[in-house]
């Protein structure tokens, strides 16, 4: 995928605003979690298998559910968070029909990079060609295509990271550069509320955002709240992850009791 702005179809906040395109995070890892958590009109979903309970097997499962349900209203892109920066996980991701990968724990252009050729066929990656999307039911596109339209974003977690996310987000073949806020606040020693009300210049945030922007590419973050997304969207972040199926399923279910109870 190349280093551009995403699609002008995505919603934006006003005319002068970055474009805005929210997610959704499925944790819970089956089918019938992603199938729902596709079917919230988000603009994209992610698979989390890293802190999430998806597997290599329910990551197949649940691609193969997505492709077999694609409809008017389903999400996508679908993009999977791979456990780790793992060539092997990428490809058997992307195989099965994910759009892209996040990768976690990128520290430096290096790791970038590794991480873009596990995304792409050769000659300008080293992915081993073998997609299950005609098991799919779906069209298998030719490399080039593949390349072209596959989704690369990693992770900036680390003070190392921070350090070098204009050089990050400046590798070829990196679509997004995305904040995890929960590590990099540990790894910076503060917390979650004070890292989203930095609004410095040279702030944490700021710094990523400027850097996505001059590289031209992506800016995304993990929200989970409305909240923090709305945060996030006022920093400058293109994409944010907003709701994630744990957290929809125990709010909702305790307003419903409470409600019921005749609490609210």
């Amino acid at each position: 995928m190349t280093h551009t702005s995403p699609a002008p179809d995505q919603p934006t906040a006003s005319d002068d605003a970055p474009p805005v395109a929210i997610g959704a995070w499925s944790t819970l890892g089956t089918p019938a979690a992603a199938s729902v958590m596709a079917g919230l009109g988000a603009d994209w979903l992610l698979l989390d298998a890293q802190h999430g309970l998806y597997d290599d097997r329910s990551v197949v499962d649940s691609l193969g559910v997505l492709a077999g349900t694609a409809q008017p209203g389903r999400t996508s892109p679908v993009l999977v968070r791979v456990p780790t920066l793992d060539a092997a996980w990428i490809g058997r991701a992307l195989d099965a029909g994910a759009s892209g990968v996040l990768v976690p724990l990128v520290d430096d252009e290096h790791e970038a990079a590794a991480a873009a050729r596990a995304c792409r066929y050769p000659p300008v990656g080293g992915r081993s060609r073998g997609s299950w999307a005609a098991v799919w039911g779906a069209a298998v596109p030719e490399p080039e295509q593949a390349n072209r339209d596959v989704m690369c974003a990693v992770m900036v977690e680390t003070p190392t990271a921070l350090e070098r996310v204009e050089a990050i987000a400046r590798t070829p073949g990196v679509d997004m550069v995305f904040v995890g806020p929960f590590d990099l606040t540990l790894a910076l020693g503060t917390d979650h509320a004070s890292l989203l009300a930095d609004r410095s210049p040279d702030g944490p945030l700021a710094r990523v955002v400027r850097a996505c922007r001059d590289a031209g590419v992506r800016a995304g973050a993990y929200a989970g709240d409305l909240e923090s997304a709305r945060t996030l969207r006022a920093h400058g972040f293109g994409w944010i992850a907003t709701v994630t199926d744990a957290g929809l399923l125990a709010s909702a279910g305790a307003d419903l009791v409470r409600d019921a109870r005749g609490d609210g």
